[in-house]
């Protein structure tokens, strides 16, 4: 059966690739931009105003808010800051109190993240487990709690605590690719942190799953191997025939990035716990194909 789906955040890599993925199968999706119309199926919102006319979502399936300022995009700062929460909250809380209006219980897909549990090591995490501290972890608290409106009006909202994507576009993984190709990737900070990693692919898959269940609350969307970062540096040097043992410091990553190094060697050893579950199955379920898909992308 089609289905009729919006989706916030649509120019996005994930977004992007999930729209086409429901297109391919003959679904009618409904893109929300900030900017004119400029294609049939876009929908103009100014999301800032935290207010989506409820119009916009009658007839639709469900709706799937993929919308943020890349974390990567600029050097943190207390401004910087602020607008990674504000652009996740303000589309979070328009999108939830619309749905809310609508009356009609529809399915939301809110973004979230594995930040959620911020710097914790070796310990295996799952949705049950506790939030951490830091900012992402702040940041994602109030991401998450943004859409509680359309939880409270009975629709069925499934947080999508999202870990590193693999794609050769991915905020990590396109720097890291560069250097690679130098056989300059080597590890970030000590390496030893978990990267909880899956690939484009299989987060699209993960997503449709996830419509098309009855799954609501946290979802890990990542892969059921996390990997430290050096064995996925390694791994990517392994493939590409090039070395990958050249350290990058804290300090050192902290003078190119700023405060966003501290995350970027941040632990979180994230399971898909629910997805397995309810019997998701990955394509790539191994570091090995994992990498072997996106150097072949």
């Amino acid at each position: 059966m089609t289905q009729r789906i919006v989706v916030a955040g649509s120019s996005g890599l994930i977004g992007g690739a999930l729209c086409r993925s429901l297109e391919r199968d003959g679904h009618t999706v409904v893109r929300l931009v900030r900017r004119p119309p400029e294609a049939p199926g876009q929908v103009q919102w100014d999301p800032s105003t935290r207010r989506l006319d409820p119009v916009v979502l009658e007839g639709a399936d469900a709706v799937v808010n993929l919308a943020g300022a890349g974390l990567g995009d600029k050097r943190w700062n207390p401004e910087v800051r602020a607008e990674l929460i504000r652009s996740r909250t303000d589309t979070t809380t328009a999108i939830a109190e619309a749905v809310a209006a609508t009356g009609s219980r529809m399915p939301f897909l809110a973004g979230s993240a594995v930040g959620y549990y911020g710097d914790r090591g070796d310990e295996v995490l799952t949705e049950d487990s506790s939030g951490g501290s830091g900012f992402l972890a702040d940041l994602v608290r109030a991401w998450e709690g943004a859409a509680e409106p359309a939880r409270a009006a009975g629709s069925r909202v499934a947080h999508l605590r999202t870990g590193i994507v693999l794609s050769p576009e991915g905020d990590a993984m396109k720097p890291l690719l560069r250097l690679a190709r130098f056989g300059l990737a080597g590890p970030l900070g000590d390496g030893e942190q978990y990267w909880s990693w899956i690939t484009l692919e299989d987060h699209v898959r993960a997503m449709r799953h996830v419509l098309d269940s009855e799954l609501d609350g946290p979802v890990n969307l990542t892969g059921p191997e996390p990997a430290r970062q050096r064995d996925i540096a390694a791994e990517i040097g392994r493939q590409l025939h090039r070395p990958a043992v050249l350290p990058a410091p804290r300090l050192a990553l902290r003078a190119v990035v700023g405060e966003m190094a501290d995350d970027i060697v941040a632990s979180q050893r994230a399971l898909p716990a629910r997805l397995r579950e309810n019997g998701f199955d990955f394509e790539h379920s191994t570091l090995p194909e994992a990498v072997r898909w996106l150097l072949d992308a």
